[in-house]
């Protein structure tokens, strides 16, 4: 049997697998946002989509200090959550129904970014647990109602056991009890942060005040 067909067929299919493994993922189309570029940025409590009452909140305050640290000015997240429920928004989904124009008018925020939360919180097994965030957002310029940006992320962190069954019992009943009082995916928001905003690869372009402003994202 000539063994030369074969060789020759093994030798495509390692071709194609090489340039399957060289593929890359499109770049970011940033053209909407350097024809609107923001200064600043009003940032919306979060959709909740998870199953976490405390995921809005607890994600909320994890998120102003990345968007500030790229160069934006950033409206005080506590003064807009609280301006909105005295208007008669009082619910997140209430608040992301608020007209752009308006805010524009009201704030003067070049741009709102929405966030949506569609993990939050804490899995727990037998033997172990795992924080997790998944989040996902938009940033729309205020005044054309155009979409600037978007980008998703996600995080987690597990804890896993000794090897003890007894001890990984015990560690185990532990974590969820002072879990319960405390939010661990409170700490996991700012990995899933660091790795939605970062400049780069779809990550969110510097801004105005930083010395990075116009590098090209």
């Amino acid at each position: 049997m000539n063994a030369r067909p074969l060789v020759q067929v093994a030798l495509f299919a390692v071709a194609l697998s090489m340039l399957g493994g060289c593929q890359t993922t499109k770049p970011y189309d940033y053209t909407n946002f350097r024809a609107h570029p923001p200064r600043s940025i009003l940032i919306l409590p979060p959709l909740n989509e998870s199953t976490a009452l405390e995921g809005t909140y607890g994600y909320l305050s994890t998120v102003t200090q990345p968007v500030a640290e790229h160069g934006y000015y950033v409206f005080p997240v506590e003064v807009v959550d609280r301006f909105l429920k005295e208007n008669g928004m009082p619910t997140a989904g209430e608040m992301h129904q608020v007209p752009l124009n308006r805010v524009a008018e009201i704030t003067g925020a070049d741009a709102v970014l929405f966030v949506t939360l569609e993990q939050y919180g804490s899995k727990y097994r037998v033997l172990n647990s795992t924080a997790i965030v998944k989040v996902r957002v938009k940033l729309v310029d205020t005044r054309t109602q155009t979409l600037l940006w978007e980008g998703r992320s996600e995080a987690e962190q597990s804890s896993s056991g000794s090897g003890n069954l007894l001890a990984d019992l015990i560690a185990a009943a532990i974590v969820q009890a002072v879990n319960s009082k405390t939010d661990p995916a409170h700490k996991v928001s700012r990995v899933a942060n660091a790795k939605l905003f970062a400049a780069g690869n779809a990550g969110l372009p510097y801004g105005p005040y930083s010395p990075q402003y116009n590098k090209e994202p």
